[in-house]
């Protein structure tokens, strides 16, 4: 019995054996008991997962998947085996913290990042294989072509390590790009807690008009008057750093 792969659902199932050891060996398994591994398809992460001394739990939607994982994997009863991601709250289900690993479904692999950074106060660890654009967005640096919303809203959060590349022809069947494997360690940056709100929407407004000095672009926000002299209205966005971006922030809410 084997699950077909569903374009829809951008499944990409990798068969090598040794890249799924590696990814399932780059989480610490520290400071967590319980892992969620999201889009499991036919466990070749999983098995490895369940031999270690941890309680761990699968996201899935696909039903042909959730019946061969039933059939193969007997410790995935049905209190370990949950719907779609992007819908669980994450604080109810698991209490407490929970690491997070997978082959991620290519066709959401930005929103995936999204809902984590929404749930990082629960989220300790990330491990996980997205398309290798994404996976070096989230891990840019400044003045890079990839630096961006997702590098900025995901790095205020978490050191991020870009760990290795994975080749099309290990799939089934093969993507028409390459894969990037990245972790994720929670470092919550100071100045943020309490400005994440503010923080999302400059962030955003700046990015929007990538080209354009933050005095223009950070128009739609009604900048405060303290603020419009600020050295930072005649840079670019990707020139800012992570560090650059929070302080700002701060700033900003005290203008208010």
């Amino acid at each position: 019995m084997n699950v077909k792969a569903k374009k829809y659902l951008g499944q990409h199932f990798l068969m090598d054996e040794n890249i799924a050891k590696n990814i399932v060996e780059s989480l610490s398994f520290d400071q967590y008991q319980k892992i969620l591994e999201v889009g499991p398809g036919m466990g070749v992460l999983t098995k490895y997962l369940l031999e270690k001394d941890s309680e761990i739990f699968v996201a899935e939607i696909d039903k042909e998947s959730v019946d061969y994982l039933q059939k193969h994997y007997a410790k995935l009863d049905d209190q370990h085996i949950i719907g779609d991601f992007l819908k669980l709250n994450i604080e109810e289900t698991f209490g407490d913290q929970v690491a997070i690993i997978g082959n991620f479904p290519y066709n959401i692999s930005s929103q995936i990042l999204f809902k984590i950074i929404d749930s990082y106060g629960h989220v300790p660890e990330m491990v996980g294989m997205f398309q290798k654009e994404v996976a070096e967005r989230t891990a840019a640096v400044p003045r890079t072509k990839a630096y961006g919303i997702l590098s900025v809203l995901v790095q205020a959060l978490y050191d991020v390590e870009y760990l290795f590349t994975v080749h099309e022809n290990v799939f089934n069947p093969p993507p028409k790009v390459k894969s990037g494997v990245i972790k994720l360690t929670r470092n919550p940056k100071e100045g943020l807690v309490g400005n994440e709100v503010l923080f999302k929407k400059i962030v955003k407004a700046g990015f929007g008009q990538r080209r354009k000095k933050l005095s223009n672009s950070l128009k739609v926000l009604e900048i405060p008057e303290a603020l419009q002299t600020h050295i930072f209205m005649d840079k670019r966005a990707e020139e800012l750093s992570i560090q650059d971006f929070i302080s700002f922030t701060k700033e900003w809410k005290n203008a208010m």
